[in-house]
């Protein structure tokens, strides 16, 4: 299902600061590009979202959530069968570190006691001074997670049949030289313009945005030698070996920490 308006509130009724709010995906979902006037703190539970600016595509598995300072347009695709929580906090009534005051989106884990805050206010049946004692904890509790997952995209017209090529079919075994002749650019130029815009080469790029893509497909419920076989990768040992150096944990242990993100938000 793809979404051409986002439904959500363009302001915070004083003297409250944040709107929480979820609702159940059943099918895979895509949001057009947006923006809001509100900062944004969004998340899931139960499948994986991935969220896509300008020059930047960020993965947002289970357990993490991603900070969009107001007015910044993204474009987002969430998998079936997922939980869309969703927190929109007002950029004057905030108390937000200074990390959150930029034009910088920003990576968020989410702790058990920073998603019950948010799930409790959600209620409407709250006293005024319950909702703001809970939205000062929020505060203290909103940090930028330990690991960014985004990943940079080259803005050089030249490169754009490749990047859109491989952002829309990650799976796109096309290498170095077959691009080099398609667009008709030298290996080296292709390579100099990635590494200058990316800080990796083309294999490099290529291999951090199929761990991106990996981590959907584990939220689909793959099993790990499947999501290897369909990357490409010849061994599923390679595939986990890859997939830890971008993560910084294997798969299986990524698939664990996801399950119990989920299992403390039920219960939370």
């Amino acid at each position: 299902m793809v979404l051409a308006e986002v439904d959500s509130p363009e302001r915070v009724t004083p003297p409250f600061a944040i709107h929480a709010e979820s609702s159940l995906v059943p099918v895979p979902l895509q949001f057009e590009p947006h923006s809001h006037p509100l900062h944004e703190l969004v998340w899931v539970r139960g499948g994986t979202m991935t969220v896509q600016l300008q020059g930047l595509v960020l993965t947002v598995p289970q357990g993490h959530g991603i900070w969009l300072p107001a007015g910044l347009e993204h474009a987002g695709r969430m998998t079936a069968n997922t939980q869309l929580c969703d927190a929109l906090f007002d950029p004057n009534r905030s108390r937000l570190r200074p990390e959150f005051g930029t034009s910088t989106p920003v990576a968020v884990e989410m702790s058990p006691v920073l998603e019950s805050l948010l799930t409790y206010l959600e209620g409407t049946d709250l006293t005024e001074q319950a909702r703001l004692n809970a939205e000062a904890v929020v505060f203290d509790a909103l940090a930028p997670a330990a690991r960014q997952l985004a990943l940079q995209v080259p803005s050089v017209g030249r490169l754009d049949p490749v990047v859109q090529s491989l952002l829309e079919d990650p799976t796109d075994a096309r290498g170095l030289g077959d691009w080099s002749r398609e667009l008709g650019l030298s290996e080296r130029t292709m390579t100099r313009l990635f590494r200058s815009e990316t800080g990796l080469s083309f294999q490099q790029w290529r291999q951090v945005l199929r761990v991106h893509h990996a981590v959907e497909l584990l939220a689909e419920g793959l099993e790990v030698q499947e999501v290897a076989a369909l990357l490409g990768y010849a061994q599923p040992s390679t595939f986990i070996a890859s997939f830890k150096r971008v993560m910084g944990v294997t798969p299986g242990a990524f698939e664990a920490r996801g399950r119990n993100a989920v299992s403390s938000g039920l219960e939370a």
